[in-house]
């Protein structure tokens, strides 16, 4: 039995699982964490489905899904499967099928897997909200098994493999009525499923727990392996993925963040990264995602598990807190996560040099234009700036530097041997810095910590076990009752925008998710992006790296939902049902309203992907037919069947209607 969802909250181990064979490809117990990715094509288009899919193996996807919503394009699965063969390719693929039982019988019986949504497979969704007797829920559930049961009997005969694919925002109405719109309520949507797959001995099963939200999936999937470990004292292979994780910079944060916090804990057999980009560029940044654990090795034994201080299945801050003298400063608790801008290596730093942190010089006026996302604090290390800050901009000196002239409104940053042993009073707010892979003084430095109401810990570490030695660390403080506020602070090496993207995203953003972390402190020191040197495949250019660095702390929040600063999309990764040019669609929306700070925009290709699985968004923008829109308020239809060339200024409109609407500048 595992101890809490994973083997080791220490140490990097990866969960053992049940083996699944998928054709040629196996997943699970311990092969390698596969790749996969899903055409955006119309299935029925046999030259373009094959044509993409080639282009998808080609870019390292090792399993690739193909949409299926009614019979005729199960049954156009033998073509295209055939004419991959004969091409050479024998990449195993994948019928995605949400509402029909029989086009997943069909799939079943020629190619090698078969994706089916307990949500909306034979539960309906219309969200009604209807109370069930115990007997009548039992009832239910046999309805599903007696619909079910011949599919499971299908895979069988065929040695065809299943995804049980719970969607957050797909609930059905009877789990809705009992469970509400819970990670629980998504665990037992596919415990339902897998009961009866178990009862009738076919276990080649995957299964997932996908949200738009990071939080929502990981303690969906957390709460999945600790149930399937109770219930059946063993673990299915688990697919992960965000879904409609969005596109660019925000899209690849998300879904690092979510699949990266669960790979971390030695959860996850397969990935699929959905943006909503073209198929192929997913795969890259999959690949630059799995590649973290490639060589990772275990430890020979496993470490002991401690108290939880923190609760792994329900989000709760920790709590924080600094006093200050004057009161203008606070960082803890109470307040947003703060953003520090590391400028330490800049070779100049001006008034000009700030504008990438969201603070823009007018000195017409002498006045200070400031953005919502513009960093709290600035280092300078042992440099002191020569010109007035914003009030809202503080700097932070090193030690040595800030002792000699105690410059009015800076803070000094103490490595863990001057903290320990300089002296220094403490009586103002200061940052300690602790490098948990190199600094031994852990013992000493608590001590201090516990009676200094002053300091705000700085932790990084270089280990390849970063996330989990930080969040050991922050739990043994919550243990010894110390309540200093905890930046978390990243140095990043790698070369290319998605490595730099998924390496932040992975080590601060799971620390967020459960509570852990009081602001952000990125560098890039020594990189190629640092330098304006960006190698590889790139969607973005990186002109200036502090801009980047500030952009991808806030994108960080904002994803973990600590600290709002700009508007949200929920986007859909187009497929064979989309009814409109998504991609095009997604920037046009983007580009009117990104200055909606707070608002959730859902941007869903057809009636499939729509109503239910943007269920967490405040607008929803949603194909209902060819050319045509629906427009949503919540869960609620508020226009339909717009002409496409019309929907982006009638969802202004909504927009205006119900006060989310604010004009620009």
């Amino acid at each position: 039995m595992l101890s809490h969802y994973c083997v080791s909250l220490q140490d990097y181990f990866r969960l053992p699982t049940r083996e699944v064979r998928v054709g040629s490809l196996l997943i699970g117990n311990g092969n390698p964490i596969r790749i996969q990715t899903m055409t955006t094509t119309d299935t029925m288009d046999t030259d373009a489905t094959v044509a993409q899919t080639i282009r998808c193996i080609e870019a390292g996807a090792e399993l690739v899904r193909i949409t299926a919503p009614s019979k005729k394009e199960a049954e156009n699965l033998r073509e295209i499967k055939k004419r991959l063969r004969a091409a050479g390719y024998n990449t195993p693929l994948i019928a995605d099928i949400h509402f029909t039982p029989n086009a997943a019988e069909i799939a079943a019986g020629i190619i090698e897997k078969v994706r089916i949504n307990p949500g909306n497979y034979i539960d309906k969704k219309r969200f009604d909200v209807i109370e069930y007797t115990d007997s009548e829920y039992a009832l239910e559930v046999e309805r599903i098994r007696e619909r079910f049961t011949p599919l499971l009997r299908i895979c069988k005969d065929n040695g065809t493999a299943m995804r049980i694919g719970t969607n957050h925002g797909s609930l059905s109405d009877r789990i809705m009525s009992r469970f509400g719109d819970t990670p629980m309520g998504m665990v037992e949507s596919a415990m339902e499923f897998l009961r009866i797959a178990r009862d009738e001995n076919y276990h080649q099963i995957i299964l997932s727990m996908k949200s738009s939200n990071p939080l929502v999936m990981v303690q969906a999937y957390r709460m999945l392996v600790r149930k399937m470990d109770e219930e059946f004292g063993e673990i299915y292979p688990l697919h992960l993925g965000v879904t409609e994780a969005g596109d660019g910079e925000d899209g690849r944060i998300k879904s690092a963040i979510g699949i990266g916090t669960l790979l971390e804990d030695g959860i996850g057999d397969t990935i699929r990264v959905s943006l909503t980009e073209d198929p192929e560029f997913e795969v890259p940044v999959c690949r630059d995602i799995v590649k973290r654990y490639s060589d990772r090795k275990s430890p020979a034994a496993v470490t002991p598990a401690p108290a939880l201080s923190y609760d792994p299945f329900n989000y709760r801050r920790r709590q924080s807190a600094v006093t200050t003298s004057g009161g203008d400063v606070s960082i803890g608790s109470a307040q947003v996560p703060v953003v520090v801008a590391d400028l330490s290596h800049e070779s100049e730093i001006t008034r000009a040099t700030l504008a990438a942190l969201g603070y823009q010089y007018m000195p017409e006026t002498d006045k200070w234009n400031i953005s919502d996302g513009a960093a709290d604090f600035v280092y300078a290390g042992s440099r002191l700036l020569n010109f007035d800050l914003p009030g809202t901009l503080r700097p932070v000196y090193d030690f040595e530097n800030w002792n000699i002239s105690r410059p009015t409104g800076a803070f000094p940053v103490l490595d863990a041997v001057q903290y320990v042993h300089s002296g220094f009073p403490g009586t103002s707010l200061h940052f300690v810095s602790l490098n948990l892979s190199i600094d031994g003084r852990h013992a000493q430095l608590l001590d201090r910590l516990k009676t200094d109401r002053c300091a705000v810990l700085v932790l990084q570490s270089a280990s390849v076990d970063a996330f989990q030695q930080i969040r050991s660390f922050i739990n043994n403080l919550n243990s010894n009752g110390i309540q200093c506020p905890v930046i978390l602070r990243k140095d990043s090496n790698e070369g290319t925008v998605d490595e730099q993207l998924i390496s932040f995203a992975t080590e601060t953003g799971g620390l967020l998710l459960d509570g852990m972390g009081d602001g952000l402190w990125f560098s890039n020191a020594g990189s190629g992006l640092q330098n304006n040197r960006v190698s590889g495949r790139t969607y973005m250019e990186v002109k200036n790296s502090c801009q980047f660095l500030n952009n991808t702390a806030f994108s960080i929040l904002q994803a973990t939902r600590t600290r709002i600063s700009k508007t949200e999309y929920i986007s859909c990764p187009s497929c064979g049902r989309t009814l409109f040019d998504l991609q095009e669609t997604t920037a046009k929306i983007r580009s009117a309203t990104q200055h909606l700070k707070g608002v959730k925009i859902a941007i869903m290709g057809c009636i499939v992907n729509g109503p239910g699985e943007m269920a967490d968004a405040d607008f929803g923008y949603v194909g209902s037919g060819p050319g045509k829109i629906t427009l949503y308020k919540s869960k609620e239809v508020v226009k339909k069947n717009i002409p496409s060339e019309t929907a982006v200024a009638e969802l202004i409109k909504l927009l205006k209607e119900n006060g989310a609407w604010v004009e620009v500048g």
